[in-house]
């Protein structure tokens, strides 16, 4: 997910360096939405680990 962000990112900046800047604005709204889900997943699984580590180390 956070290979698609720097994706969107790069495309974002060369679009912006030739002047299209719909195109730009689109693919850096797109990154900064794969940014903050990718984050998102990150916490929730740090959590479920942080939780599951847990349960299995009071046995």
């Amino acid at each position: 997910m956070l290979k698609l962000a720097l994706l969107f990112l790069v495309i974002s900046v060369i679009a912006g360096l030739f002047g299209f800047g719909g195109i730009s604005s689109a693919a850096a709204g797109m990154a900064k939405i794969l940014f903050f889900i990718a984050i998102v997943v990150f916490l929730v699984f740090l959590v479920l680990a942080l939780i599951g580590g847990s349960a299995i180390a009071g046995r």
